[in-house]
């Protein structure tokens, strides 16, 4: 039995439980792109907004307020993919304040940096203290920009393979560019940044702070690659295994789970079809599952978080992950990813929103980031 919402469809996971969205916040948001909570004090959150903004939302007396947290438009390049598109809050918050930011700066770069929260609330300084400035092509996509603290306590960082049909310049299959993998590096120990010692090219050029100088196998920072646009990864807070979703070209869009070392075929492949004929054999590693493009109005995968809150017993080890044209929700079960085959996922919800991102609070509960309407939902049990 289908159950109507007045946003979406209830999704009925077993016979007791059937799933939903709520809103969460009273609030609209321009272009929300991200969500965190304060890691020292519950119920504190803040929202990035693409235009260049970050806004703190918290409850008082009761009601939930809102206040403008950190405003960056000025430096910011706001449009098609690019803008503020990423934050995080430093492993060692409580004695170092730091929050990190993730955008794509008005002098053509992709920037991550970071600001002092003075109170280790509402207070940002003006400083601002940039921590890795990687030079973006002249296109308004492809872009990346999530950034993530692993359970390592170093710092994972997304970047497109930097726009263009078909990657023009080649940068996912070329280790020896930053653009078309994910990052690893750790800011939290020196400045700008250390690169940790199991990294796969750990001993090679320094990217970032020596762009000039090319590396013999790849840059220090590089932790994957061949990859064509992770615009969102998460870590299962359970397992620390990371999750990301590639966004495709033409035909798939790809779920892979992260590892050291490894190359994820893009411009070779897209999902597990052969992209470019003029790849050699190279020992590529493919998604775990795709769906494909346009088949149900999908457009371009937005990764999730795979569910370890308390409230929904059923969802318990699904990842969910979204689409930012259908505004379909996914799940599919992490703990058998290995069994998983194309297309191998069922959809919980068809909710209606332009999905720009999932997020995750400190006790494992999800929500949803509406592009369009600027609105914030939880996934949550509908009775």
């Amino acid at each position: 039995m289908i159950f109507l919402l007045i946003l979406g469809i209830i999704y009925q996971v077993n016979e007791r439980e059937k799933i939903g969205l709520e809103e969460f916040l009273p609030f609209k948001f321009e272009k929300p792109v991200a969500m965190v909570e304060n890691p020292l004090e519950n119920g504190i959150f803040y929202i990035a907004e693409q235009i260049g903004r970050v806004k703190v939302v918290f409850k008082e007396n009761g009601k939930w307020k809102v206040k403008n947290f950190l405003d960056i438009r000025d430096r910011v390049d706001f449009g098609g993919e690019k803008g503020l598109l990423g934050v995080a809050f430093s492993p060692n918050f409580k004695s170092n304040g730091r929050i990190y930011i993730s955008y794509t700066s008005k002098h053509g770069y992709s920037i991550v940096s970071f600001f002092i929260v003075k109170d280790r609330k509402f207070s940002v300084g003006d400083k601002e203290t940039t921590v890795l400035k990687v030079r973006q092509p002249p296109f308004p996509n492809h872009k990346g920009g999530d950034i993530k603290f692993g359970p390592d306590r170093f710092l994972y960082i997304s970047l497109g393979d930097g726009g263009g049909a078909g990657d023009p310049l080649n940068t996912g299959q070329n280790p020896k560019d930053l653009l078309g993998s994910i990052l690893r590096i750790d800011p939290e120990s020196k400045l700008p940044y250390a690169i940790p010692k199991d990294n796969p090219f750990y001993d090679d050029v320094v990217c970032g702070a020596n762009q000039s100088q090319e590396p013999l196998r790849g840059c220090a920072e590089v932790f994957a690659f061949g990859l064509r646009n992770t615009w969102r990864f998460s870590f299962d807070r359970k397992t620390g295994t990371l999750w990301a979703g590639d966004v495709g070209q033409n035909r798939w869009e790809e779920i892979n789970i992260i590892e050291i070392g490894k190359n994820y075929g893009w411009r070779c492949y897209e999902g597990f079809e052969l992209f470019d004929r003029n790849c050699g054999q190279i020992n590529f590693v493919f998604p775990i599952t795709v769906y494909k493009l346009y088949e149900q109005k999908d457009c371009a995968v937005i990764g999730g978080y795979v569910y370890r809150g308390e409230k929904i017993k059923s969802l318990h080890g699904k990842y969910l992950y979204g689409d930012w044209c259908s505004g379909k929700i996914r799940i599919l079960d992490a703990e058998k990813y290995y069994k998983l085959k194309i297309s191998d996922s069922s959809v919980l919800l068809e909710s209606g929103l332009m999905i720009s991102s999932f997020a995750e609070d400190e006790s494992g509960e999800i929500y949803v980031l509406d592009h369009k309407s600027g609105k914030i939902y939880k996934i949550t049990k509908t009775e």
